[in-house]
Formats: C-alpha cells, sequence, structure tokens
C-alpha cells in the first residue's frame, strides 16, 4: 500500500510537471520504474497505459482553458500514433538486460536535451503564421518512436520543436501536444499489448499512475499560464539526467573513483543550467518590461509640445488682450 501511494504521489507530480511544461511524464514515471526494478518494457508499457487516461484529462482541460490548436493536434497525432506503435514493437522484442541500458541512455540524452534548451531564452518572437504538415508529420513520427522506446520523450521530442519555431503560443504548443499525446499512449499501449501481453501491464502501478495524475490533470492545465517553463524544464532535466546516470554506470562497470567524479560533474553541470535559467529568464522578464513601457515612453514627448504650444497661445491671448482692455 506505501508502494501504491508513493506512485499515485509520484503520478501527481509528473503529470503537474508534464501538463505545466508539455513534457516529462513518461520520462519521470518511467524513471523511477527502472529505479525500482521494472524491467523496460514493462515500465514503458504501464506508462503509457496510464498516459491514456491522463491525458485525455488533460486534453479535455487543455481544452477548456483554450490552450488548444486542433489543426496541429490532428497533423502530429497520427504520425506519433505510428512511431510509438513501431517503438513498442521494437522494445517487447528486446531482451531486459538489453533493453536496460538502451532506455536508460535515451531517458538521459532526454534529460540532457532538457538542460541545454532550458538553460536558453525560449522563443516566441516569430508567434504567427501556420506549421506545415511536412514539418508536423515527420515530428509526430520522430517523437512516437522515441517515447515507446525510451518509456516517455514524446514532449521532451514535439513540445521543444514547437517552440522553437516560434509559431504558437507556449500555451497552445504544450495544450496541444498534451492532446495528441493521448493517440500516441493508445497506439503505443496496442503495441505492448501485442507485444508482450496483457501480463506485460502492471496493473497496480498503472492504477496508482493513473489516479495521481487525474488529479493533476485539471491543475495542471491551469499552472501551465504562471509557472515559469523556464525553471522546470531545467530542474526536471536534471533530475532525469542524474537518475538514469545510475543505470549507464552500473551497465559501464565503473568504478572506483570514476562513479563520484561523474556524479559530481553532472551535478555540477545541473547547477549551471539552473543559474543560466534564471539569467534567461529574467533578461526575457526584463526585455518583456521594456517593450511594453516603450510605447507610452514614446507618446510622452508627442503630448509635450501640444501642451506647451496651449500654454503659449493662452499666454498670447492674454497680452494682447491687456492693450485692449486699458
Amino acid at each position: 500500500m506505501r508502494k501504491l501511494l508513493v506512485l499515485a504521489l509520484v503520478g501527481l507530480v509528473a503529470q503537474l510537471i508534464d501538463g505545466s511544461l508539455g513534457m516529462a511524464y513518461g520520462l519521470t514515471s518511467s524513471t523511477l520504474l527502472l529505479v525500482a526494478g521494472v524491467a523496460p518494457a514493462a515500465a514503458s508499457a504501464s506508462v503509457h497505459l496510464a498516459e491514456i487516461g491522463t491525458t485525455l484529462a488533460a486534453g479535455v482541460a487543455h481544452w477548456r482553458f483554450g490552450n488548444v490548436d486542433w489543426r496541429v493536434v490532428t497533423r502530429i497525432a497520427l504520425p506519433g500514433a505510428i512511431g510509438a506503435f513501431a517503438g513498442a514493437t521494437l522494445l517487447s522484442s528486446i531482451s531486459t538486460e538489453a533493453a536496460a541500458p538502451w532506455m536508460a541512455g535515451i531517458l538521459f540524452t532526454l534529460g540532457a536535451y532538457l538542460l541545454v534548451r532550458f538553460a536558453r531564452p525560449l522563443r516566441t518572437d516569430r508567434v504567427g503564421g501556420r506549421l506545415r504538415g511536412r514539418f508536423l508529420g515527420p515530428l509526430g513520427l520522430v517523437a512516437g518512436f522515441v517515447d515507446a522506446t525510451g518509456g516517455g520523450g514524446w514532449g521532451p521530442v514535439a513540445t521543444p520543436a514547437l517552440l522553437v519555431s516560434g509559431r504558437m503560443e507556449p500555451r497552445k504548443v504544450i495544450g496541444s501536444v498534451d492532446t495528441a499525446e493521448f493517440v500516441v499512449a493508445g497506439a503505443a499501449s496496442v503495441g505492448f499489448l501485442i507485444g508482450l501481453g496483457s501480463e506485460g501491464f502492471l496493473l497496480p502501478t498503472v492504477a496508482a499512475l493513473l489516479i495521481g495524475g487525474l488529479i493533476a490533470a485539471p491543475l495542471a492545465a491551469w499552472l501551465v499560464r504562471i509557472v515559469p517553463a523556464q525553471l522546470l524544464g531545467a530542474a526536471v532535466g536534471g533530475v532525469i539526467v542524474l537518475t538514469n546516470a545510475r543505470t549507464l554506470i552500473r551497465s559501464a562497470e565503473l568504478d572506483g573513483p570514476v562513479r563520484p567524479v561523474t556524479y559530481a560533474l553532472l551535478a555540477a553541470g545541473w547547477l549551471a543550467a539552473l543559474v543560466l535559467a534564471v539569467r534567461a529568464l529574467r533578461r526575457t522578464r526584463r526585455a518583456r518590461a521594456e517593450a511594453a513601457s516603450a510605447p507610452s515612453a514614446a507618446t510622452v514627448p508627442a503630448a509635450l509640445p501640444e501642451v506647451a504650444t496651449t500654454d503659449e497661445a493662452a499666454a498670447d491671448l492674454a497680452a494682447t488682450a491687456t492693450p485692449t482692455t486699458r
């Protein structure tokens, strides 16, 4: 019971992160299950089955808050489903010993990508225009495949790519990616069901993750408007990197002083990414404040001559009126 409560809490936190950042539900949950000793295929299968419910709830909540671009959803979901089904089929056919370092390597890479991506300012200067299907289709295909083979990756691949394009508001990027993930999670679950059978799903784990995720989904859709994605992305990336580094170090059989030195270097990199993320967030907020104050400042000099002209006209009128009175 204690383990299930912990998993429910993990599902709640993971959905809060995913719903407000557009990624990391699968990464966070799969990383925990791997640390707990669950086989990679079973971990990914259980997480994706739970995601069917959490992504449905998240999609509805994002839709209610106006965070969904349905054109993007329809063009990215189907290729994502195809990629996820192929990835689930591949992971189901790999042995646990071979899959563990492979899956940890994918998660580690995605975590490092989050650190690098969110240590820099998020680009939103080209909001407007339309994303083409020839960009969304391949993006969905790759993101879906990585998601199924790594136990997570749909958001870390799709969300930054859409943010970098600058053609969507960040909240609509997150809402659209989360909504499309419902189709991707369903396709991955079908692939795992065919490859592993029903025994490949850890149903108590699925239930715990699902309950926590359902509780957090509406709150996360609201938090996306106020939580700084810059800090959240860097924080989650560091946790994923350090956790999966443990599996990779064990697979590489690194002993002696190499292990603590590696952890120290990774922790230092995480700290540096957090510092850079804070600086990037401050620069972004400062730039927005300057852009907001620029129009009002520009209108002040234009108003001064009008006031001066009015005063001068009044003075001239008084001067001309005085002699007439005398």
